[in-house]
């Protein structure tokens, strides 16, 4: 395998179906309406795959709403708004991977409100990521270094010339720029020293000249007079950083365990665009390696996938209080990650207590109105015939992907079920959201 040149290219033109839209959807969003899987399908890899790389103008309603809940955030210094500020920006934004990747960055970058204790600060740096997230990671780590909300959660106050903190320094190799073993505990030592009088003062990053170590460092065998400017620069130049990236990003959107040799090809090709995700996605989302049989529905849905795909499919409109706690309940509870390890996912999403609560939530959307009521899309399917009705909900909700066994067994259920046409519908919907298949996308 030539680990130099790009990702061969998927043909979407001998296969492009619901169920090639739909894995590209589900991957790139959190979850798609009905209206948005036919609208994929119907245009195609090229123009879907451009919708989602290239900024999109939003809508002025959504433009109207979302100022007034980050107003509304700010004023009342709530978390909790400012949740339901960004959950609204991950349903309703024309720029859906760039939410799904805010949301990559903000477990990449984990920072916590819990310490941090500040929603201004928050808001900033969700913001921050938000503008740098699909393109140049240069900037971002750059700005991140210099984030008022980063400073204050990994101690940058205390990080002072006779005693440095090590905090930011361990955290910038081993957790932003280039994971465990790609540097020594003398390098951390050295770039501490880098970044020490990086302060906050009055909501601002701070120079405290006076606090800063000017003197000589050595990191990565290289020495010079080094301050944190230099030490970012240093990471983004290792050989380890776009595989770092790579390995990262392979494991979010395509698969639990990409091999080496893919590894290495995404990361020479992040590399070739010089750290610019931008171009990369792009060549990812439309590369044969991602549409792979054996890399759909391979990934366990995160509670927010879980949630608001669900959600997304099927309610309309949604009420976001409860949103905020049943998150919080199966352990994704934004602006709050549990440790500066962010959220480490995959199996450990799902336990027997997660499970319990994941059919809880199934049956709260499909039985009550606690998050809005059901769209008249979903509503009105139950005008159809049973056949129809198991098909058109397999494609919305399981990409297609039913085996005649399964499918047997959802046509058996609803057509022995009792009560209306819609009493029918909402039990079918709610036996599809616990189904092992609908946990994976």
């Amino acid at each position: 395998m030539d680990t130099s040149k790009p990702l061969a290219p998927y043909d979407a033109t001998t296969s492009w179906t619901h169920r090639e839209a739909a894995h590209l959807l589900s991957r790139t969003q959190f979850g798609f309406t009905p209206a948005e899987l036919e609208r994929a399908t119907n245009e195609g890899l090229e123009a879907t795959l451009k919708r989602l790389t290239e900024t999109q103008h939003e809508s002025p309603d959504f433009s109207r709403a979302e100022t007034s809940l980050r107003q509304a955030a700010i004023s009342t210094g709530s978390i909790d708004n400012l949740k339901i500020w960004w959950l609204y920006r991950m349903r309703y934004s024309a720029n859906a991977l760039t939410e799904k990747l805010t949301l990559f960055f903000h477990n990449h970058f984990a920072t916590s409100h819990a310490k941090v204790n500040s929603v201004p600060y928050m808001l900033r740096q969700n913001e921050l990521i938000r503008i740098h997230a699909a393109g140049d990671f240069k900037q971002l780590l750059h700005g991140m270094s210099r984030d008022t909300a980063m400073l204050i959660w990994l101690d940058g106050n205390a990080n002072r010339k006779r005693h440095p903190n090590e905090n930011f320094a361990r955290e910038i190799m081993e957790l932003f720029a280039l994971g465990v073993g790609n540097y020594t505990e003398k390098d951390i030592q050295e770039a501490a020293r880098a970044f020490t009088g990086w302060h906050v003062r009055d909501g601002q990053f701070w120079m405290h000249e006076l606090q800063h170590d000017d003197s000589p460092k050595t990191v990565f065998g290289k020495t010079g007079s080094y301050d944190g400017n230099d030490i970012v620069n240093l990471c983004l130049e290792q050989p380890s950083c776009p595989r770092f990236l790579a390995t990262k990003l392979a494991k979010t959107f395509v698969c639990p365990d990409p091999s080496k040799d893919i590894i290495d090809q995404l990361a020479h090709r992040i590399r070739h665009h010089d750290l610019n995700l931008r171009p990369v996605l792009r060549e990812l989302f439309s590369s044969q390696w991602f549409y792979e049989a054996e890399n759909r529905r391979t990934l366990i849905k995160s509670p927010l996938e879980f949630v608001l795909g669900t959600l997304r499919t099927l309610v309309e409109p949604i009420r976001w209080p409860g949103v905020i706690k049943v998150l919080a309940d199966l352990g994704q509870n934004i602006f709050e990650p549990p440790s500066v390890k962010g959220w480490e996912g995959g199996r450990l999403w799902i336990t027997s207590s997660s499970l319990l609560q994941r059919a809880n939530f199934a049956t709260e959307v499909t039985t009550t109105s606690q998050f809005g009521p059901l769209s008249e899309t979903v509503r009105h399917v139950s005008s159809e015939g049973s056949e129809a009705i198991v098909s058109q909900l397999g494609r919305w909700l399981l990409s297609d992907h039913l085996d005649d066994t399964i499918r047997q067994e959802l046509l058996k259920f609803y057509v022995s079920a009792e009560g209306t046409a819609d009493q029918k519908l909402r039990g079918l919907l709610q036996l599809i959201l616990t189904l092992p298949e609908y946990q994976l996308h």
